[in-house]
């Protein structure tokens, strides 16, 4: 009899954990590859408990660069795509990898330097002007060098301040291959100017004697798109979830999440869904 009963509670402990797999199974999550700088700034912290609430969907969020992120998106390892990078997101779903880019937010980068200023650029709007004194000083410089879309964006200001970088480069322009983050670690230790997102600039606190330096040129705009990864081309994607995910970002009340997330009052990023 006992070891009946034995082989009774056996077979009801072996039920019990059958039976929660299907449970743990069904909790609803999806991948977002995302840019370093909406997870670096704290905006995701901010804004997927509220999603989460309302929909019962968890989003576990891959942070790379923008490049690299498509890359993810284009491999079918993640549901949806969160970049800043418009001419490659245009191209990511023209190749049929992603469906229907949306807008959703945008804000600016800023170009940060050492108060000290070799170059001279302090106050100044024109950033091609700003990266051309740079260049020409030899002045310390940090690039991100990860194809991400605030790499992209430096890039286009080289080229547009004509400096054919391929020569230029030398012992003052250092490329980390990182993220936002580490990459004005490396800025600041190095007392060098180095481009940022203005979101990740705000949310970074190992300063040092860096500061913002040139801002406002129409330029440095910095506009954030959505797109669900293609589920015709990638079965596996989950498209409700993602699609709902989606959905509520360029939502009235996803779109609000976005703009009540501040800094020590200052807004981050700024909704604009649809405009």
């Amino acid at each position: 009899m006992a070891l009946t009963r034995r082989a009774l509670l056996a077979a009801l402990a072996a039920g019990v954990s059958v039976a929660s797999v299907p449970a743990a199974a069904q909790e609803k999550f999806i991948t977002v590859a995302s840019t370093t700088s909406t997870e670096q700034s704290g905006l995701f912290k901010h804004i997927l408990p509220e999603f989460a609430n309302k929909t019962g969907i968890q989003v576990r969020v891959v942070a790379l660069g923008t490049g690299q992120a498509l890359d993810v998106g284009r491999r079918g390892d993640a549901d949806v795509v969160f970049v800043h990078d418009k001419p490659a997101e245009e191209r990511f779903v023209a190749e049929g990898s992603g469906v229907e880019r949306k807008e959703v937010m945008y804000n600016d980068f800023v170009l940060i330097g050492p108060k000290s200023d070799p170059a001279k650029i302090a106050g100044g709007k024109d950033v091609t002007e700003a990266f051309r004194r740079i260049q020409a000083a030899q002045a310390p410089f940090v690039s991100r060098g990860d194809k991400s879309g605030t790499h992209a964006a430096e890039l286009r200001f080289w080229k547009d301040a004509g400096v054919d970088l391929a020569a230029a480069k030398g012992p003052w322009y250092r490329e980390t291959g990182s993220g936002m983050g580490p990459a004005l670690n490396t800025a600041s230790s190095m007392n060098a100017y180095i481009l940022a997102d203005r979101g990740t600039w705000l949310s970074f606190k190992n300063r040092g004697d860096l500061a913002i330096l040139v801002q406002g040129d129409p330029r440095l705009f910095n506009q954030y798109g959505v797109v669900l990864v293609n589920p015709a081309k990638f079965p596996h994607v989950k498209k409700a979830e993602a699609q709902a995910f989606i959905d509520w970002l360029v939502s009235p009340e996803g779109q609000r999440s976005i703009a009540s997330y501040r800094i020590d009052g200052e807004q981050l990023f700024f909704p604009n869904a649809g405009r």
